[in-house]
């Protein structure tokens, strides 16, 4: 396997992981690359280490342009182990290679998975000369670990992103005037929301901090490298920080024997009478990763669930968990659902959604048993009515 040369002296030496399909409860379809970057100067420098099952895989990449002992600097931009699971491995090769890493929580997040490998600790604004070319390490701290920094090398004007702007998204191409770009907005998407979106006050910081910076090319840590579209990538992490919403509304249930499933098509005929894009997703076929892709820039959010032994279906309150730990902004809700004799579900659907600090846009909706066409005819009038006055 050969490296990937990206600019003069600089290559992809990463690995690309066809078959992942879950990342820690996000559902990665499209599978993932763990990106390292090899620096050819008077110092041969690796930016980040690969996940630790693809070690060979990296170390086949760096052997094609250079002896991998001969490896001077190890820069470790974060500690997680799909970034740095090889760093043990390439240390014993490249023994007299001093990694780097942000002082304080990187040094301590690195030592506590692979002990004292001798890290150097670097702050804010320092520099590291690398011959011809310097990097500058700037702390990101919270996007999405405390440990996180990125590295800027010039001449080059290369920005070694970590995590940020990333997207796990497998592909042949590296970038991004190479790949399918629109996959690639998705896929950039979907992290942001599943991975990033619970720091957005953080992101925006790193974005002031980088905002000084040329930068002509961004190398993530996963996906394809951004280089002639750099401004859009920024622009829509600047918009998905700032929480900007779009005219859509997303309606999140399951159903039973169809009559939680009429009410969300009741709540969906009004979203659409009040001019709003409603999407709908029944949990039984839709996963949590793909449906806060699309909730983080909706207006409104509406859940619904039957009621299920006093208590709502386990497929939403799975989904309500999943939300509540990565919602980035507020919302107007509405909590709907139908019941036999009980009722708890809508109640508990509204209280799982106040905890992320979301609004509701009116009382619970419930219905008993089968709802008839008078009723949710109701239900239509109801939430257009609500929409119309808030």
């Amino acid at each position: 396997m050969n490296a990937i040369r990206i600019a003069e002296g600089v290559y992809w030496v990463g690995a690309i992981d066809w078959n992942l399909r879950n990342f820690h409860g996000y559902e990665t379809e499209k599978g993932s690359t763990y990106n390292a970057y090899l620096i050819l100067d008077e110092k041969i420098t690796l930016i980040d280490a690969v996940k630790e099952p693809f070690k060979e895989e990296m170390l086949s990449r760096i052997s094609s342009v250079i002896d991998p002992a001969k490896i001077d600097v190890i820069v470790s931009n974060h500690a997680e182990p799909d970034h740095s699971g090889a760093l043990p491995f390439m240390k014993s090769i490249a023994k007299n290679a001093k990694i780097y890493a942000a002082f304080g929580a990187g040094i301590k997040d690195l030592a506590a998975y692979y002990g004292d490998l001798g890290y150097i600790g670097v702050k804010a604004g320092e520099t590291l000369s690398l011959g011809k070319r310097t990097l500058t390490f700037v702390p990101t701290p919270m996007v999405h670990w405390p440990d996180n920094m990125v590295s800027y090398m010039t001449p080059e004007n290369i920005l070694f992103s970590n995590d940020a702007f990333g997207q796990h998204y497998a592909s042949d191409e590296r970038l991004d005037t190479e790949c399918d770009l629109p996959e690639a907005y998705i896929q950039a998407r979907k992290y942001y929301a599943n991975i990033v979106q619970p720091y957005g006050m953080q992101t925006g910081k790193a974005l002031d901090a980088l905002a000084g910076l040329k930068i002509d090319m961004i190398c993530p840590s996963h996906g394809i490298i951004w280089t002639e579209h750099i401004p859009d990538i920024l622009a829509l992490y600047k918009s998905w920080v700032a929480n900007e919403y779009d005219e859509t509304a997303i309606i999140v249930y399951d159903t039973m024997w169809h009559s939680t499933e009429a009410m969300a098509h009741a709540i969906e005929n009004a979203f659409l009478a009040a001019g709003l894009k409603p999407r709908l997703y029944n949990l039984h076929y839709c996963h949590n990763s793909d449906i806060v892709a699309d909730a983080m820039t909706a207006k409104y959010i509406a859940v619904g669930s039957p009621t299920l032994n006093n208590n709502m279906m386990p497929s939403v309150a799975s989904f309500l968990t999943y939300f509540k730990g990565l919602n980035g902004n507020k919302k107007k809700f509405i909590a709907f659902g139908s019941y036999g004799w009980g009722g708890q579900s809508p109640d508990q659907v509204s209280e799982g959604l106040k905890s992320p600090k979301c609004e509701a846009l009116m009382p619970a909706i419930k219905l008993a048993y089968k709802p008839s066409d008078e009723q949710l005819k109701k239900i239509e009038a109801d939430v257009l009515e609500a929409l119309k006055n808030q």
